[in-house]
């Protein structure tokens, strides 16, 4: 992997400004995410899927919240791994793809075909190793004239770059939910599990997952320029404070009803 590929890869949103020196290589300000958070996608955007037929944004939407990524089939490296960091994420979390929600990988490189598309899969589905796979997570291809527009929607910023003669270009994920609103961004090439799991029962709106990811939700707060979920500090000392009182008023009622049946006890003992 080159030095270009590596600087691309841990790129994750725009250049840094307010009048501090950019010294990256002139092609590495060009590519980036620059969020999008809550910009509905153009759903009727036209693609081929892995089997050559025609498909829009829109077939992808409407039930589920989906995960969004872009790679290029042909990339040498870092799409494979972040394509391999996203698999393992699906794997280590409960939800199934194809029942609680839906992964879209979309090219974009515009020459690649849909047989290009279909051996993509079939690597990933077999990685995956569940059942609901192929139903689940779907390649597509296009012209440049939908792949622009995609990548302009999500704010995915990339680049030819000759000297490699490979795509110079972000690492990152889009969640988005079930009605083609961005929701989330999810950065680099490997994904915490927790993220991706919260990331899409909030994109659900809680309409899938457990009672415990909602109480999960209300401690972890989403971070957008980190594309993370850290702790949510004050909300887990005032839910530990809250704790902490109710223990302490739980303490002092058993304790006054100990003492109020030893004293009944006391006073019935003596009257006999």
């Amino acid at each position: 992997m080159s030095a270009l590929l590596l600087a691309a890869a841990l790129l994750a949103g725009p250049a840094v400004t307010g009048g501090i020196e950019d010294t990256r290589p002139p092609i590495l300000r060009e590519i980036g995410f620059d969020q999008r958070l809550g910009q509905a996608l153009p759903r009727d955007l036209r693609f081929r899927d892995d089997a050559g037929r025609d498909v829009s944004l829109a077939d992808y939407l409407g039930k589920k919240p989906l995960v969004l990524s872009l790679n290029y089939y042909g990339c040498p490296m870092l799409c494979t791994v972040t394509l391999n960091g996203l698999a393992g994420a699906m794997k280590a979390i409960s939800m199934d793809a194809g029942r609680e929600y839906e992964v879209l990988t979309v090219s974009f490189d515009a020459t690649e075909t849909p047989v290009l598309a279909a051996e993509k899969k079939k690597q990933y589905v077999e990685r995956y190793g569940r059942a609901t796979g192929a139903a689940g997570w779907h390649f597509l291809t296009g012209d440049k004239a939908s792949i622009d527009a995609l990548t302009k929607a999500v704010g995915f910023r990339y680049a030819w770059d000759e000297e490699t003669k490979q795509w110079a270009h972000p690492a990152g994920i889009v969640i988005v939910t079930p009605d083609g609103r961005i929701a989330r961004y999810l950065y680099g090439i490997e994904y915490a599990p927790r993220d991706l799991r919260l990331a899409l029962v909030e994109a659900a709106d809680g309409k899938i997952g457990t009672v415990v990811d909602q109480a999960i939700l209300l401690c972890y707060e989403y971070d957008p320029t980190t594309g993370r979920y850290g702790a949510a500090i004050m909300r887990v000392v005032r839910l530990g404070g809250v704790l902490t009182v109710l223990a302490l008023v739980s303490f002092v009622v058993t304790m006054l009803r100990r003492e109020r049946a030893a004293a009944a006890a006391h006073a019935a003992a003596g009257g006999r």
